[in-house]
């Protein structure tokens, strides 16, 4: 069936952007090196490495993990002032690592280096119209189109951060990029503020990152968030911010708290980890289920189990192992793929669970293959009943800014009950955090949340025709 064809959601990728002043003699390669391995769950599919040197811009990428491609050969090779790093989920319709970032492009101004997250709603309209004008295009992926724009835009100002903000008026949908000259690292966020970017600084050098765990790793200072709408430039050590001048309604992607983001990362002045705790809080006080113990799903269900332990009563344990050595089954790209990693990845931990009525805390449920196999792995340790709780809303509703569900035929919640989808995934009771509670999770964040996927309400105007997007090839 369609809707077990699941596994997770993926998210697209995550950027990196460091800028060292002439006079300091740290190593901005080693940095971002360290930095993407940190940032290594938002992608795992390629990853890549660019250089400024002197005004002149080197780029490495590779398939695989950071560990891969970046080994002490591949880091001794590229030096510079600058660099920025990128990690990517890979798509079955890119095998080849294509698309893989940051790409370069040169043009009769210099050098432009971009990594891109996100994913432009209209990028199938502006690729076909730079294409009538004759661009030609060598990828599939939004990173090449908002490259043309800018460097169209480039010819026509005087500096490259004029061409950004010019840029900026024609696309919609999800960007946070971080850009590279042979002189100014420059970091952009969406006016939706759809995807996150942070910065930071270490040692007088200038950070620019997709979340405050990579600046963690590195030994830097949180500085603060990019505003949904700035382009903040970076050269020689000074920092200048500069508005886009777009007003629409900051909309943060709510899955960042519920799944994408690291739990020790800070996005939007919220604690992912104290996020995924309310949302277990919120399903513990709607709920009188009786249960022996609670166990949360690796990795981004846990935070969500303590949290519905610490508010119930009922003792928290761990109940899953998961195989370290696997990476998140979302980012295998093919189907057989996906499903032997499933069955390697998780195994249950029955002198926890033997004898149990469980409650398993996920963060969400979208096609239903993943929660399938790990109730079944439950009953098969010996859990006397599986209740599984889920820590968002149901899935109903494709996403156009970067999660990877365009078909909400394969949906499992779509057209389905709670009690349907309950007896598909083999557990004896389901529930999800309900949509009022949602807003509640996410109090005291500095923007709003997007929760389209769950309502169908979305942030700025979508494709009528999904198959708009996916045509377009809009794929970082």
């Amino acid at each position: 069936m369609a809707f077990l064809e699941e596994i997770k959601l993926h998210e697209e990728c995550g950027v990196f952007g460091i800028s060292v002043p002439p006079e300091k003699q740290l190593n901005p390669v080693l940095e971002t090196v360290t930095a993407l391995f940190a940032l290594q769950h938002r992608g795992q599919g390629s990853c890549g490495i660019a250089v400024s040197q002197n005004s002149s811009v080197s780029v490495t990428t590779g398939q695989g993990l950071v560990a891969d491609v970046f080994n002490d050969r591949a880091v001794s090779g590229l030096n510079g002032q600058m660099a920025i790093g990128h990690v990517r989920y890979a798509y079955s319709s890119d095998l080849s690592g294509s698309c893989a970032q940051p790409i370069v492009i040169r043009h009769v101004n210099g050098s432009l280096c971009i990594a891109h997250n996100g994913r432009l709603a209209n990028s199938a309209q502006l690729r076909n119209e730079a294409e009538m004008h004759g661009a030609i295009f060598q990828t599939t992926g939004d990173a090449e189109i908002i490259s043309h724009m800018i460097v169209r835009e480039r010819l026509r100002t005087n500096t490259l951060e004029d061409a950004v903000l010019n840029a900026m008026q024609y696309m919609v949908g999800a960007y946070s990029l971080v850009l590279m000259s042979g002189k100014k690292l420059i970091a952009v966020r969406d006016p939706n503020g759809f995807r996150p970017l942070c910065m930071g600084k270490l040692d007088g050098c200038v950070i620019f990152s997709s979340e405050s765990c990579a600046l963690d790793a590195i030994g830097a200072t949180f500085i603060r968030d990019i505003e949904p709408g700035e382009v903040v430039v970076a050269q020689n050590g000074q920092v200048r911010a500069l508005s886009s001048g777009i007003r629409v309604k900051p909309s943060l992607c709510v899955f960042e708290y519920i799944y994408f983001a690291r739990p020790d990362s800070v996005i939007d002045g919220l604690s992912v980890d104290l996020v995924r705790q309310e949302a277990g809080k919120c399903l513990a006080r709607a709920d009188d289920t009786p249960a022996d113990v609670v166990i949360g799903v690796p990795d981004s269900g846990l935070s969500g189990a303590m949290g519905y332990a610490g508010q119930s009563g009922i003792p928290y344990a761990v109940g899953l192992i998961k195989n370290r050595y696997v990476g998140r089954t979302f980012i295998q790209p093919k189907q057989n793929q996906r499903e032997s990693a499933v069955k390697i990845k998780l195994n249950a931990l029955s002198s926890t669970i033997r004898g149990k009525r469980v409650i398993m805390v996920d963060d969400s449920l979208v096609r239903g293959t993943t929660c399938a196999r790990i109730v079944s792995l439950l009953r098969e340790a010996g859990a006397t009943q599986v209740h599984m709780r889920i820590s968002s809303p149901p899935f109903l509703h494709p996403c156009y800014f970067g999660t990877d569900i365009p078909d909400r035929e394969a949906l499992i919640a779509h057209g389905r009950t709670t009690q349907e989808i309950a007896h598909m995934i083999g557990a004896d009771s389901l529930k999800y955090l309900q949509l009022e509670d949602l807003s509640q999770i996410v109090d005291g964040t500095k923007y709003g949340v997007c929760n389209g996927c769950f309502t169908g309400r979305y942030a700025v105007p979508v494709p009528r025709d999904p198959m708009q997007l996916i045509n377009g090839r809009s794929e970082e």
